[in-house]
């Protein structure tokens, strides 16, 4: 009798990406998945979520904005 291997199981992160000017997002750390909602387990990869961090990305559309508006 042949007993399969036991899959190890992937740990992640969710990264809370905050924009300026849309909707904010939730990516998988192990996959790149965007979510709108953190959810116990990444529904791509199957990856169990420990947590959550911050990306700030607004900073970056912010600049962006001050460089065309010349400020």
């Amino acid at each position: 009798m042949i007993i399969g291997r036991k899959k190890k199981q992937t740990t992640a992160v969710w990264i809370l990406e905050t924009h300026l000017f849309r909707a904010d997002e939730y990516v998988c750390s192990a996959c790149h998945h965007a979510a709108k909602e953190t959810l116990p387990v990444c529904p791509v990869c199957g990856a169990v979520m420990r947590g959550l961090t911050e990306d700030p990305l607004w900073v970056d559309d912010l600049e962006e904005l001050d460089a065309i508006l010349d400020d």
